[in-house]
């Protein structure tokens, strides 16, 4: 029962940790209908500027969220405004390989600038254990895991209760009823971009204490972000934080049972299995962003 439990709390920091990854590329593909292969890569810069930020100023690793935040949701607008937009009306597949070129751009733009090596930003008492009765986790661990919750909370209270918020559901559902009633459509996108890369800004600012920077890091966390929002329901906030535990939870007890080497077996499996039994997710439907109730 000790190593049950102890596998569950390892499992839901391991949800946490996805799921705030995922939230940001839930938001952007329910509003905006882009599936962003370069989210991973936001990550990934964001990441290096985390330490950046953490090894020049010599602050604590979460104060270079007034940096990182700002910046990652400008470069998300940016994306969308010089990127997205002028392939907007064009076939879907011309923005997948848009995105794709954007990833590789930027992966070797960070090895052109940093080089192959891994760095580590300074974790500054974060990775202390604590425990929970037998259960053992990182304090950072666990930040993560309040700030997924608040994150997911956050943003079904934004998009419910706020003018902006409802605009921009309004534009997911219907875009040319939305600029009917006067909305301006090209900056709703804009500002949901944004939105999504400042979340991927916040979720490197929680983890880069925790893991390794690289320029391949972005590569393994979207990776498993592709999958949360498949299984969670394309769209569906709500979904992406259940999957994201769900997905933490077989990877911390296969991990643990089956060996690493068999953990990303049994993952996609089930990943799989959702696809064939239940392709519109778990809370597919009308459990998108466009009607948040």
């Amino acid at each position: 029962m000790d190593l049950v439990f102890t596998n569950i709390v390892n499992g839901l920091m391991l949800g946490a940790l996805y799921a705030i990854v995922s939230v940001g590329l839930t938001l952007v593909f329910g509003i905006v209908k882009v599936i962003n292969f370069a989210h991973g890569e936001f990550l990934m810069v964001s990441m290096f500027l985390v330490y950046l930020v953490t090894t020049f100023f010599g602050v604590h690793p979460y104060f270079s969220l007034i940096l990182v935040l700002p910046a990652a949701f400008v470069m998300g607008m940016l994306v969308q405004r010089l990127l997205i937009e002028p392939l907007q009306n064009s076939d879907e597949h011309i923005m997948i390989f848009a995105t794709v070129g954007l990833s590789i751009a930027l992966i070797n733009l960070m090895l052109l600038i940093f080089g192959p090596d891994i760095l580590n930003t300074p974790s500054s008492g974060l990775r202390q254990p604590v425990n929970i009765g037998s259960g053992m986790f990182l304090t950072g661990q666990l930040n993560i895991l309040i700030c997924a919750i608040a994150v997911v909370g956050g943003i079904h209270l934004f998009l419910t209760r706020t003018q902006l918020g409802r605009s921009i559901r309004a534009t997911g559902q219907n875009r040319s009823a939305a600029q009917l009633m006067g909305i301006n459509v090209s900056w709703i996108y804009m500002v949901t971009f944004g939105i999504g890369a400042a979340c991927v800004g916040l979720a490197a600012v929680l983890i880069a204490p925790l893991y390794p920077t690289s320029p391949e890091v972005g590569q393994y966390f979207v990776l498993l972000s592709f999958v949360v929002v498949v299984m969670g329901g394309l769209g569906s906030i709500t979904g992406a934080l259940v999957a994201s535990m769900i997905i933490g939870l077989v990877d911390a007890f296969a991990g643990f049972y089956l060996g690493a080497n068999v953990k990303d077996l049994v993952v996609f499996g089930i990943f799989l299995l959702v696809l064939i039994f239940r392709p519109q997710g778990l809370f597919g439907g009308a459990r998108n962003l466009s009607h948040v109730s």
